[in-house]
This record gives C-alpha cells, sequence and structure tokens, in this order.
C-alpha cells in the first residue's frame, strides 16, 4: 500500500482519496476511524455540560421525544433529534436499529435472531437493545454476512 501526502491551498478542503481493487472490512474500518476523527459530541448530565467522545457512546435512544446517549454505564441526554444524529454519523459504526434508537456496531458482542424476524443485540456492556426487522437487512449489509 502506498500513502501519499500532499499540501493543499489555502482555499481548497482537506480531501482523503483512496484508490483500491476491493473494499474489504479493515479498509471500511479505516474509512469509519477517519470519518468519525477527533469529533465530539456535547450532552446534559445532571445539570452540567459533558463533551462526549462518540467511540465511547453504546448507542442512543429516544424516550418521551428526547434523546438520550448511553454510555458503558453512564445515560446523557442530547439536544439533538435522532435523525439528525443518523445523518451525522452516516458511514460509520452507528446503525439506526429501529426508529427510536440508533446502536454503535462495534460496541456488539454478539446478535442472536428474536421473535418476528428482529435480532437481539447483546452489547459489551451488558445490555440488550432490539433491532427492528425492518433494519435487519440493512445490518447484513454493514456486517458483511
Amino acid at each position: 500500500m502506498r500513502i501519499i501526502i500532499e499540501d493543499c491551498k489555502d482555499d481548497e478542503e482537506d480531501t482523503i482519496i483512496i484508490k483500491c481493487k476491493n473494499i474489504d472490512k479493515e479498509l471500511l474500518q479505516l474509512i469509519y476511524s477517519v470519518k468519525m476523527g477527533s469529533k465530539r459530541m456535547m450532552a446534559f448530565k445532571d445539570g452540567s455540560i459533558v463533551m462526549l467522545d462518540p467511540k465511547e457512546i453504546y448507542y442512543f435512544d429516544t424516550v418521551d421525544n428526547k434523546v438520550f446517549a448511553y454510555g458503558e454505564q453512564e445515560v446523557y441526554e442530547m439536544k439533538v433529534k435522532l435523525y439528525e444524529l443518523e445523518k451525522d454519523f452516516e458511514g460509520t459504526d452507528f446503525f439506526r436499529s429501529s426508529k427510536s434508537s440508533i446502536i454503535n456496531l462495534s460496541k456488539i458482542k454478539s446478535l442472536t435472531p428474536a421473535f418476528n424476524g428482529r435480532f437481539e443485540a447483546l452489547l459489551y456492556n451488558g445490555e440488550k437493545v432490539i433491532i427492528s426487522r425492518q433494519y435487519v437487512s440493512e445490518l447484513k449489509k454493514k456486517l458483511g454476512l
């Protein structure tokens, strides 16, 4: 593999170009990592503003028209809509798993088929999250199944 780095002009946006014969899982993981980069998110916990690294988030969920981010053991309130998060994390390890949740695929320990074509995801923090049947085919594509 060759890596070429070129300076760009002041009025040009930083650009990464990848030329490859086949896109494999390792390359996709690299792309996701670059895309997420050092992005930080603002969340709220106990009246304080907290800056979160998206890599620490296990999943996002909507309850009573509020969006929450779930970490390993912490829960934070977000001031954005779920569809905005879905758009922000398009092409990353975050995956829309139901109308009310988005899961970080890198935090899934195992997947088990569930009732009515759904899947149940066991996360590394021990929580279980349901993946609706309408999102299962997209999940299989993302995982290369």
